[in-house]
């Protein structure tokens, strides 16, 4: 509807000079005051989001400080975490190597001692001489298994293990090692699934565990076994493991120790009590089955060691059964032996031509070639893996096109990945019965 509407002009003292009329519509007028609303209203609201904003910013550039912290501390502990990978890793290839050549040395030495023990050599006052030096070489040679299982080159047998079943069947063992002041628990799931893991090994490495448990409780304490299923374990991205467990009530260990705690040869016990190899070994078998250990502890409050093992496959990954007969025993005439090792090659050598085989001896892979290619004819292929120029394997697959014949690798753990799985096995070190045992498997021997 339409408006009349009258401006008047006045002068500086109040006089009208002018009078101005306009004929206004009331409808456009309440238009433009509703327009006016909204844009006061879209104001406000961006004002509103401005100020929200601003907060906003202030909040983050008063955490910012917090957040680089975080990030940095983050990224360190990333940075320490494949330092420490690496640094296992190089020394695990240097342990590898030097149980390796460990493994050459100790081989004559272990053979000859218990040739000359078995043949009865010396008096009265040698005889106790040659059985000491024999025992020492034993254990040494345990301690070489022990930097193999560490570097993750001992030679493994995986098959599913019922882990629970193996627990509770040490449990009588574990009680007689942690003594009378130590109350040995179980915390066992009998319905937690198999692992794929080796039965022997795993045996060692939860004995390693226990008598670390043990010491570190010199006044008593508890000691505890658990096994359990976990779907989604820690540290494996959801998969799921067998979790054993081993946890003590003892001394624990600091931040320092603790970093330490899986380095060979480190160890906080007195000189002559410890090897420091025992986490070393059980860090390496867990790595090697696939897996991965664990260690929680504070002094003071003990320490629980943690090994998360791979599930069996759906069928038990046992050793398979034949149905087949044993191997037709055979006898054999003549053996050629091949090995780049001269104490070696010449201590198994006296041990076949005891058992009543006549050996010929190459000292490579070409040279027993030539030999075979000038007529020679074995009944028995005995190689060492690593020598240079041929391994082992290659040599049995080069002899084997020109003549079928038995063979049996000597394998000093290192090499083991690399042999042809149908092959027959020898590990150094070893001693005559090993030996005849290896050959028997084979079926060759009374």
């Amino acid at each position: 509807m339409p408006v009349l509407t009258e401006w008047r002009r006045v002068d500086v003292e109040g006089r009208p000079v002018g009078t101005r009329v306009m004929l206004v519509d009331a409808t456009d007028r309440r238009s433009y005051e509703r327009d006016l609303v909204a844009a006061r209203e879209r104001a406000e609201e961006s004002t509103r989001a401005l100020k929200i904003s601003e907060a906003r910013l202030r909040d983050l550039n008063e955490t910012l400080e917090a957040r680089v912290a975080e990030r940095t501390a983050a990224l360190n502990q990333a940075h320490e975490q494949l330092r420490h990978a690496q640094k296992l890793e190089a020394m695990g290839t240097l342990t590898g190597g030097v149980a390796h050549d460990f493994n050459n040395l100790l081989t004559p030495i272990i053979g000859g001692l218990d040739m000359l023990e078995r043949r009865g050599i010396g008096d009265d006052r040698a005889k106790p001489t040659i059985a000491g030096a024999l025992a020492s070489a034993e254990r040494a040679k345990t301690l070489v298994q022990r930097l193999l299982a560490f570097a993750r080159r001992q030679p493994l047998k995986p098959v599913a293990v019922d882990v629970a079943a193996l627990v509770q069947g040490m449990a009588d063992l574990i009680e007689t090692t942690a003594g009378p002041q130590i109350e040995v628990r179980l915390d066992v799931d009998e319905t937690t699934p198999r692992a794929l893991a080796d039965a022997n090994q795993l045996e060692m490495a939860l004995l390693n565990l226990a008598v670390n448990a043990r010491d570190a409780m010199p006044g008593g304490g508890t000691l505890t076994l658990g096994v359990t299923f976990e779907a989604n374990a820690r540290g494996e991205a959801g998969a799921p493991r067998v979790r054993l467990s081993v946890a003590d009530t003892g001394t624990g260990m600091d931040e320092e120790t603790l970093a330490r705690a899986i380095e060979p040869f480190f160890s906080t016990k007195g000189v002559g009590k410890g090897t420091g190899l025992g986490l070393s070994m059980v860090h390496g078998l867990a790595a090697q089955l696939g897996g991965h250990m664990g260690i929680k502890s504070q002094p003071g409050s003990g320490t629980c060691i943690d090994l998360w093992l791979p599930l069996a496959p759906q069928e038990p990954c046992t050793a398979p059964v034949s149905n087949t007969q044993a191997p037709e025993r055979r006898e054999i005439g003549m053996v050629l032996l091949v090995d780049d090792e001269d104490l070696i090659r010449t201590i198994t050598a006296d041990m076949l031509t005891e058992m009543g085989y006549r050996v010929i001896e190459a000292n490579c892979g070409a040279a027993a070639l030539r030999l075979v290619d000038e007529g020679l004819t074995p009944d028995l292929l005995m190689t060492d893996h690593l020598m240079p120029g041929m391994t082992g394997t290659e040599l049995a697959r080069a002899l084997r096109a020109r003549q079928p014949m038995p063979v049996l690798i000597i394998s000093g753990y290192a090499d083991s990945d690399s042999i042809d799985p149908d092959l027959a096995r020898l590990t150094k070190s070893f001693r005559q019965g090993d030996l005849t045992q290896a050959l028997a498997r084979i079926g060759i021997g009374p």
